[in-house]
């Protein structure tokens, strides 16, 4: 039975990804079943294999769906097989998006990249800068795990220097550097979906959130300059001597240029390519994303002639690794439902309503000011950025907001930001308490509030200056 259940698990959620790229092309009606069915397979096999106990939050949503269903207008049947297909797109991104950290393991482009800019680097601010804005990058490729593979980096360079003042310069950046990714990284899945449920423009919406990372690096570049102090210690001379003695250990010149001239063709062909075919390709961008990354992904181990290495990646994916995404998809599946059932309610009118009782107390307050804090309130609950944006946005999309769908997005993302920042219940937190042994309070609230409440401050004020214009 265990090895029934072990191998039902990624045959499932393998056919569900296969069929929803089909079924997006072909919308046959037999495959769309059978679509729903292995939905419904990945749910039921997760259950089985880690007890409901263990997956509490998309089983209640499941059943907090089911019980909406059972008690609406809707058919129960056609209920589950509809909602079980609500979240296909966003299944299919997390199935395709972290077999990217395949090829940023393939060099030591890390270790490149220090030695290349290691001149750049050589006082406190400089580094700070370094990591906050190479955090971003990385996760392109790592999504949250760039916290904890940028803080293993990091502290292989600093490996003999502790103590609280070293650990808040660490993790103050890393956080603060993935919370800003999500306002404008297109394959972080939360701010795809958004950009998707919203009909915002994704050129439109990638520039505007990273003039608000630029902003906000130099709002950490000016928190951190005064933290550093209220600690009294002097972190340029430690960095120098640790950044001395990594640099005798470095390979030559020439390697190492080749390994971060790779590393840029790398990002920009990604980035690029997602960019640019989201403008001439009339394919969703749930869709186009994935597709694009397992193309990539080929070309990658094509061109390198290591056919035979992305074989045994994609081997070992399937029959380990595929089963700790099961979760995650099965949040998605339980959202699905419960987002299908409510569509079938007035739940939307009420959420309509309370806005406008709420503007007609507070007319000098729009809803704008509001989107950032359901984020934040239900991150607080334990609800991960992906699915408090699926629950938000799967809520806004029925609710027509007169305003560009671009300041719809930058609001939601940073409550998701603001909240990645604070909640000591979510993973970018848990993965960085896991690294330091510091708590997740200290992480989140003890060191970021205040840049929380400039942030938010700050990109408020942005989006109320739009609407005030009517730009």
């Amino acid at each position: 039975m265990k090895k029934v259940v072990q191998w039902g698990l990624p045959i499932s959620i393998i056919t569900f990804t296969v069929l929803h790229f089909v079924t997006y092309f072909n919308g046959n009606e037999f495959l769309l079943d059978l679509l729903s069915i292995s939905g419904m397979g990945i749910l039921l096999f997760a259950v089985i294999l880690y007890t409901p106990p263990k997956i509490k939050m998309p089983f209640g949503l499941f059943i907090a769906g089911l019980l909406i269903i059972t008690f609406s207008d809707s058919h129960l049947m056609e209920g589950l097989m509809d909602g079980f297909r609500e979240m296909r797109n966003m299944i299919g991104l997390l199935v395709t998006v972290p077999m990217i950290s395949w090829v940023l393991r393939e060099e030591p482009f890390l270790e490149a990249i220090m030695g290349f800019g290691h001149r750049f680097l050589n006082t406190s601010r400089k580094f700070y800068f370094g990591m906050i804005s190479f955090t971003q990058i990385i996760a392109y490729f790592l999504l949250f795990g760039s916290i904890s593979m940028m803080y293993q980096f990091v502290d292989m360079i600093l490996k003999d220097e502790s103590g609280e003042a070293w650990e808040h310069f660490k993790g103050t950046a890393l956080l603060r550097g993935f919370s800003l990714s999500v306002m404008w990284v297109v394959s972080i899945p939360s701010f795809a979906y958004v950009v998707e449920s919203m009909g915002a423009s994704l050129g439109v919406s990638i520039i505007q959130g990273m003039f608000v990372s630029i902003a906000g690096i130099m709002v950490a570049l000016l928190f951190s300059k005064f933290e550093e102090k209220s600690y009294g210690v002097d972190l340029t001379a430690g960095l120098k001597t640790e950044i001395e003695e990594l640099l005798s250990h470095t390979a030559d010149e020439k390697q190492m240029n080749r390994i971060v001239l790779e590393f840029m063709i790398l990002f920009v062909s990604l980035f690029g390519s997602i960019f640019i075919l989201s403008s001439f390709v009339e394919i969703e961008l749930l869709i186009l994303i994935p597709l694009v990354v397992m193309v990539w992904i080929l070309t990658y181990y094509v061109s390198k002639r290591r056919l035979n290495k992305l074989f045994d990646l994609a081997k070992k994916y399937v029959q380990k690794d595929m089963a700790h995404q099961s979760y995650q998809l099965c949040v998605m599946l339980g959202a699905g439902i419960l987002i299908f059932a409510l569509s079938h309610t007035e739940f939307a009118s009420l959420i309509v309503d309370g806005i406008y009782s709420l503007q007609e107390v507070l007319p000098f307050l729009n809803v704008l000011y509001f989107l950032p804090f359901m984020v934040i309130i239900l991150g607080f609950f334990g609800l991960g950025p992906l699915t408090v944006m699926v629950l938000v946005a799967g809520i806004l999309e029925s609710i027509y907001l007169p305003y560009p769908p671009e300041l719809i997005v930058l609001a939601v993302t940073l409550g998701s930001s603001i909240s990645i920042l604070l909640s000591p219940m979510i993973m970018p937190i848990i993965m960085l308490s896991g690294e330091n042994g510091l708590s997740g309070f200290k992480n989140g609230i003890g060191f970021n509030w205040k840049f929380g409440v400039v942030i938010y401050l700050m990109v408020m004020g942005y989006v109320q200056v739009r609407v005030y214009m009517g730009w």
